[in-house]
């Protein structure tokens, strides 16, 4: 039985229980696979199969059949009917960064992924292609909204921030703090910090981009910003009585 199947929409919520008033735990992005558990409350019951994630979805559109060649490398790309008139044929909606896309068709300076659906080609990497850049990468999403479960342009958390680096690159990576900190062996102090450090709290991480400045989507704060570390450690200490965790490098 056929239980593989594709998301067709530019990304959909991934709720902790069958209800529009629960929890949003995550989100799935266009082009992300996954397994139906089963139907539920007029909800289904969905696996992903690139983090194991557990939620329920509403009833949307899914493919079974679909090759990824293709990934958006930028925030948000926007979607476009036919190129030819941009303006009069711009659709109001875009993919996120790390969507996977099959291109079916390209003309002159985009490609086609969908009927009759266009993305321009600078949008767009091959889908093996990598990029370690962390800066660039995480810089992507500065002054994005903060939004639990989030991982789109339209809101992203913490876990989310630093798990779509990974993704991007093809690798694994857990979708939450409370998974990501038994990841990979750490120490709880450092005194010189570098690009790359990533800072664990309970329920919340941030990530270096020097040996002075961290980016982390931060709920008090409610966006995408970057701060000071030890000015961070020290408000999130005094803010929220929380001690680092555990730091380890990407």
């Amino acid at each position: 039985m056929q239980n593989s199947f594709y998301c067709k929409n530019p990304f959909i919520n991934l709720y902790d229980r069958p209800s529009y008033n629960s929890k949003i735990g995550s989100q799935i992005l266009y082009g992300e696979k996954f397994k139906i558990l089963k139907k539920e409350k007029n909800f289904l019951k969905i696996k992903t199969k690139y983090d194991n994630y557990i939620g329920y979805i509403k009833p949307t559109k899914y493919v079974s059949k679909f090759v990824a060649t293709h990934k958006v490398c930028v925030l948000k790309s926007k979607i476009y009917k036919y190129p030819k008139d941009l303006k009069k044929f711009e659709l109001k909606s875009f993919l996120s960064f790390s969507s996977k896309i099959q291109v079916f068709k390209k003309k002159n300076s985009f490609v086609m992924f969908d009927n009759n659906k266009w993305l321009k080609v600078k949008d767009i990497k091959l889908i093996n292609q990598k990029d370690k850049n962390i800066l660039k990468i995480l810089k992507l999403f500065l002054n994005c909204k903060y939004k639990w479960g989030g991982k789109s342009y339209n809101g992203i958390d913490c876990s989310a921030l630093i798990q779509l680096f990974y993704k991007f690159n093809n690798k694994f990576f857990p979708r939450d703090t409370i998974d990501q900190i038994k990841f990979k062996k750490g120490i709880k102090k450092k005194k010189k910090f570098k690009l790359g450090d990533i800072i664990y709290w309970k329920g919340h991480v941030a990530i270096c981009i020097n040996s002075k400045k961290l980016i982390h989507a931060y709920g008090p704060r409610k966006k995408v910003l970057i701060m000071q570390i030890n000015k961070t450690i020290r408000t999130i200490k005094k803010t929220a009585n929380l001690e680092v965790k555990k730091i380890f490098s990407v």
